[in-house]
């Protein structure tokens, strides 16, 4: 036989066995296939899940900025308030020391007027101290809150993305 003989038979033996394990094979490609479409929806919906906890965190994010933004306005308006009246009984006492000290009967008035309004001042700014705390306290817990909820996005993301990872194992 020539060479092209032996290739030919050689080929229709390789052909014959091929043919011959094509059930067995054919089963396992086809169970192989459905798998891989079955993995490749799950990690589809996975990703798609992935992007809206990142949204969700996006928008989250925004609003614990603005809840952290309220909390230092907050506790900048409490902190006002105790340096107000401070400020505001100190010159009460240079006050109160002009009016000793007035020599004529308009200083005292002046001096009567200035203590008047200095007065109103610290109780104003008293009225603050206790009027702030509400709202401090208020966005103190919304940032816990806000916090919270954040914390919960990204163990969603954390989660996610192991189950995402896992699928580059198989």
């Amino acid at each position: 036989m020539n060479r092209a003989g032996i290739c030919f038979i050689a080929g229709l033996l390789t052909a014959m066995s091929a043919t011959a394990e094509s059930p067995a094979t054919d089963a396992q490609m086809l169970a192989e296939v459905r798998q891989l479409r079955q993995d490749l929806r799950t990690a589809a919906a996975t990703i798609q899940r992935v992007q809206i906890v990142m949204f969700r965190l996006q928008v989250q994010g925004a609003a614990l900025e603005g809840a952290r933004q309220r909390m230092e306005n907050a506790h900048f308006a409490c902190s006002q308030a105790p340096m107000q009246r401070q400020n505001a009984m100190s010159q009460l006492d240079e006050a109160q020391a002009r009016k000793r000290n007035a020599q004529s009967p308009a200083e005292q008035r002046v001096a009567e007027a200035i203590l008047s309004q200095l007065n109103s001042q610290i109780e104003m700014a008293a009225k603050q101290e206790q009027d702030c705390q509400a709202p401090r306290v208020e966005a103190e817990t919304e940032v816990r809150n806000e916090e919270a909820k954040m914390n919960d996005l990204q163990d969603q993301l954390e989660r996610l993305d192991k189950t995402l990872a896992g699928y580059g194992r198989k």
